[in-house]
């Protein structure tokens, strides 16, 4: 009688280290799953990158003039061009300067931080008129390299006066949806309590969900 009972005893503890173990063996499976997620998700957010909300295009007239002195400074040469410079500039948000953090007890990624925009790209396209090259100073492939670079810097000192920076910031809600989306992808959510939005925008996300 004795042995039945040492030996239901024994059967009934070791039913109890061997869920103990399963338990133990899930809670490791599942937290280390969780923790899989949570990068996995991070670093899809980041490899989106840089997010363009807002384009704008630009025309503008640039008057280039170049003066060479030659022999010693005793002859001077000028080349000089009229070029109009059409040009298509992006404005929006690099995704990897967004503070993120992972709460894999709540499956939230919290959004803390959100960055000012920036111009993202210019793609200037130059047209000449009017140009004229000096006896001992006319343009070349390099010139054309310069002009390129500089109609770039020249649309650049344009975008401040021209709005589409506060217009990429109006549109910020829509790049927080965009992420918010992606993180929903893998049935998260995003946390962005921490951040400064109006009662507006608030309405808006509400509808939006």
């Amino acid at each position: 009688m004795g042995d039945v009972v040492e030996m239901i005893l024994g059967l009934i503890l070791g039913a109890i280290l061997m869920y103990w173990f399963f338990s133990l063996f899930r809670k490791k499976r599942n937290r280390e799953i969780t923790e899989q997620q949570s990068t996995v998700i991070l670093n899809k957010i980041r490899s989106v990158c840089k997010l363009v909300s807002v384009e704008g295009d630009f025309a503008e007239i640039y008057h280039y003039e170049n003066t060479k002195d030659s022999f010693m400074s005793l002859f001077k040469s000028k080349k000089k061009a009229l070029i109009v410079i059409k040009a298509k500039a992006h404005i929006g948000y690099d995704l990897n300067k967004l503070n993120l953090k992972a709460d894999n007890d709540g499956k939230r990624i919290i959004l803390s931080h959100f960055p000012e925009p920036e111009v993202l790209s210019i793609e200037p396209e130059l047209q000449f008129y009017d140009i004229k090259n000096g006896i001992f100073n006319s343009f070349s492939p390099t010139d054309l390299t310069n002009l390129n670079q500089e109609a770039k810097e020249h649309i650049k000192r344009k975008i401040p006066e021209s709005g589409l920076m506060e217009t990429a910031r109006k549109e910020a809600l829509q790049a927080v949806l965009v992420v918010e989306k992606i993180v929903e992808t893998i049935g998260w959510k995003l946390d962005y309590s921490a951040l400064e939005i109006s009662n507006q925008e608030k309405q808006t996300i509400e509808e939006s969900v």
